[in-house]
């Protein structure tokens, strides 16, 4: 069904790709509030002259600790969501850094994205390690899923075509939920549920790229 013809795909709120960009969960409304917020602090870390890419170092290495963290010490979870959540918040400054110092640049964003992808296979390799009682077939399919959706915004971008916003289940609304689950002691339940955000909106994202190119060409 998935190249199902538009009429029934404008039947299925869910599957409505035309209006995939429209598609977010809460996090996408919370982005414009805090905004605002980053922006200040990064025109101050600016000023103090630190560096947006030793703001993506340092995000990327407590993404590793907490890979490390989920494998060493499967018995408390929440050490690893917390250098997840720190990691998040580097992730953030960075970005808020470079845009304040007027240091954007796609050799930062290069780098930046990289080191995403880098250090979800830290953390779902930190997971494989101790089990969590979840088969590594199931966190392997949820990390190659969750590599794609990043993939397919990509290569539909390279393509000239905005992909951003497309899909319910973005990285970050991925990592959110693995920090809560993980916080809660459920990692198991957390990587399943990723799992089928991460799949789900692979599917989106590539019928909406093939959507859009099957009427751009």
């Amino acid at each position: 069904m998935i190249f199902a013809s538009s009429d029934s795909l404008n039947t299925c709120s869910l599957l409505s790709f035309e209006r995939a960009p429209e598609i977010s969960l809460v996090l996408n409304k919370i982005r414009s509030k805090v905004e605002p917020a980053s922006i200040a602090i990064g025109t101050a870390l600016g000023r103090s002259g630190i560096s947006p890419d030793i703001l993506t170092v340092i995000g990327f290495v407590f993404a590793i600790l907490s890979g490390v963290f989920y494998g060493i010490r499967p018995g408390q979870p929440y050490l690893a969501a917390i250098l997840i959540i720190f990691s998040g918040i580097m992730d953030i400054l960075d970005g808020a850094v470079a845009r304040a110092t007027k240091r954007v640049s796609k050799k930062g964003s290069f780098t930046d994205s990289t080191l995403d992808r880098l250090a979800e296979v830290a953390i779902f390799g930190g997971i494989i390690y101790s089990g969590y009682g979840i088969p590594a077939v199931v966190v392997l399919l949820t990390l190659a899923f969750s590599l794609l959706v990043s993939y397919v915004r990509a290569k539909g971008e390279s393509l000239n075509l905005a992909i951003s916003g497309v899909g319910i289940g973005e990285r970050a609304e991925r990592l959110i939920v693995l920090i809560i689950f993980s916080l809660a002691g459920y990692v198991w339940l957390g990587v399943y549920i990723v799992l089928v955000l991460a799949g789900f909106t692979f599917i989106q994202r590539y019928v909406y790229v093939f959507r859009k190119l099957e009427k751009k060409f």
